[in-house]
């Protein structure tokens, strides 16, 4: 009895300890806005540097979950609609327990070239930023308006498996709400991915 109250109380410790934060919830104010991350250019990149004109589009991602991939074209064709209408973009790859395996820098630097990324895909040092989200899974976006308050968080549409059967596209109609100043219809939706692999 006392070994089974020891390896509870161990238990319970340690989910306090690694336990996420609560949920980002919509109409939330951007976390973190100012620190800084390491860009596959090189360059030093927080999220206000990424944010437009009309918002900022945040992405958790990586290079090694089959729903990346699989999301992959969808991925660049909704970073260019935010692109092309003043919204920034950046895709955050917070797989710190990757970082010597698929996820190292230099395999985010060939995966990004690859996929011909021309938005920000940064590095995520000690998961500071998912943490602040309570991001836990790739791919999951986040979508800012101008004012930098959280309008919407999920995934790109209703179908990460299979681009051939959406039919609700939420993270586009949520980018024309915002364009066209209109609220935002659907405002979250769950995100199915990969979990976030976080350093312990």
């Amino acid at each position: 009895m006392k070994k089974q109250f020891v390896l509870l109380l161990v238990a319970t410790v340690w989910l306090a300890a690694f336990r996420l934060p609560d949920a980002l919830e919509v109409g939330s104010k951007m976390p973190k806005p100012d620190i800084k991350m390491k860009d596959v250019t090189g360059k030093e990149i927080s999220l206000n540097d990424a944010k437009k004109s009309n918002g900022l589009l945040v992405m958790f991602s990586c290079n090694t979950c089959p729903y990346v991939a699989r999301n992959q074209e969808r991925t660049r064709e909704i970073c260019h609609f935010a692109l092309k209408n003043n919204i920034g973009v950046i895709l955050i790859n917070s797989n710190e327990a990757e970082r010597d395996g698929g996820d190292s820098y230099a395999a985010m630097q060939s995966y990004a070239k690859k996929q011909s990324y021309a938005w920000y895909y940064t590095v995520d040092k000690n998961n500071e930023i998912a943490d602040a989200f309570a991001a836990d899974r790739t791919p999951e976006c986040y979508l800012f308006n101008k004012d930098a308050v959280l309008v919407y968080k999920g995934a790109i549409d209703d179908n990460p498996g299979s681009a051939a059967d959406v039919s609700q596209k939420y993270l586009h109609n949520a980018m024309n709400a915002i364009l066209t100043g209109k609220a935002v219809e659907v405002t979250s939706s769950a995100s199915v991915g990969c979990g976030i692999k976080r350093k312990m």
